[in-house]
């Protein structure tokens, strides 16, 4: 074998798939910093412009997922398969990769079944606590299989599973920033508690309909609200805001930039429950209350959160549920010190460091001495 390292990392749709793809990436290249990375994803999907803005080559497959409600369309997906399972063919042998990785999403399949038929060693990355179709396909072509939950023999088999938790970005973790000047960077208090609330980048309905209903309870708290609406949302809350009076304790923002200065200011998050932020909660040792989103494939976000929930590590109201209790809930907990210490202590119980760098490791690993 050469000295040089050769890598094909695919994967992809979302971010909780693009991000864990690009930090195994980073720790590959810092690990062993000649090595050649190349990311496979689905054309049209996040993956094309993310990717590229983290400084690595990608090739686009015109893969997409089944219809499930037309099934008549999947004469068209079929062809796209096949179409895929080609071009991920003359991709692997024009680039040569040593070793395969699979992080979920379908963009990973056609790319990982021609690298395990040509006889490339494969490293699956499962972020979620229910595994993802693809990757539960992939599995038995397959060299080790990198999880983030325990209990995961349900999918995969027990003898290639390895625990390491999912990778995160790594900003969060370096941040010297105190509470102090978090608090003061959005314009709030240091001494009152804060509660920060979040719904992924696109935002969330759900959370935000659950404090747009309940905006007496936030005047009459004498709690801090940082709330990120996402850009979808932004100016419709805004218009609504306008109209009947922003509570002098709450700040609102379409985006944060800066998620560390987020977290270090909130005493309590509201979040939904997808994979990688979860991990961040972890590794901060941050009390969380989870809302799944109900519109995820098998429902995995509400088993992410109960991974948590049945560790007296998060606390959990169902999506249908929230606009009635989840601000109330909110405001008693973070009045709570002795729940908001005990679930940061159980919380971090439950976080798995260097996660990236420990799947990178596994990488060179197959890479060098195959299965």
């Amino acid at each position: 074998m050469s000295n040089e390292l050769r890598v094909i990392i695919s994967g992809g749709g979302t971010g909780g798939h693009i991000f864990p793809a690009v930090s195994i990436a980073n720790a590959v290249k810092a690990l062993q910093p000649e090595a050649k990375i190349l990311f496979v994803g689905a054309l049209g999907r996040m993956e094309m412009q993310r990717v590229p803005a983290a400084g690595y080559d990608i090739k686009g497959l015109p893969i997409q997922g089944f219809d499930r409600k037309n099934l008549l369309k999947n004469i068209k997906v079929l062809y796209k398969i096949w179409k895929s399972q080609r071009m991920a063919r003359q991709i692997i042998r024009e680039f040569r990769p040593q070793v395969a990785v699979g992080v979920g999403g379908y963009a990973s399949g056609p790319t990982l079944n021609i690298a395990a038929a040509m006889g490339i060693p494969c490293l699956l990355q499962e972020q979620n606590s229910y595994a993802g179709v693809t990757n539960k396909l992939l599995a038995k072509k397959a060299s080790k299989i990198c999880v983030a939950y325990e209990g995961m023999e349900r999918f995969f088999p027990a003898e290639k599973i390895m625990l390491t938790g999912n990778p995160v970005r790594q900003q969060l973790l370096a941040s010297t920033t105190s509470r102090t000047e978090a608090l003061q960077s959005f314009g709030l208090d240091p001494t009152k508690q804060t509660i920060l609330l979040v719904g992924g980048s696109l935002g969330a309905r759900t959370i935000n309909e659950s404090l747009l209903q309940h905006l007496d309870l936030v005047r009459e708290s004498n709690i801090q609200f940082i709330w990120q609406t996402g850009k979808y949302y932004h100016q419709q809350i805004m218009d609504q805001l306008d109209k009947v009076g922003k509570p002098a304790n709450l700040v609102v923002t379409d985006f944060i930039s800066d998620m560390a200065a987020a977290y270090q200011a909130a005493d309590l998050v509201i979040s939904r429950a997808g994979a990688g932020s979860i991990s961040e909660f972890c590794l901060l040792g941050k009390p969380v209350i989870l809302v799944p989103s109900p519109n995820v494939a098998e429902d995995h976000q509400t088993k992410n959160a109960l991974a948590l929930v049945n560790r007296q590590a998060a606390l959990y109201v169902k999506d249908a549920e929230a606009p009635a209790q989840l601000l109330a809930l909110a405001i008693d907990t973070v009045k709570d010190k002795a729940k908001l210490q005990s679930l940061s202590d159980n919380i971090l119980k439950m976080a798995l460091p260097n996660s990236a760098e420990i799947i990178a490791k596994e990488v060179i690993k197959l890479a060098q001495h195959g299965n």
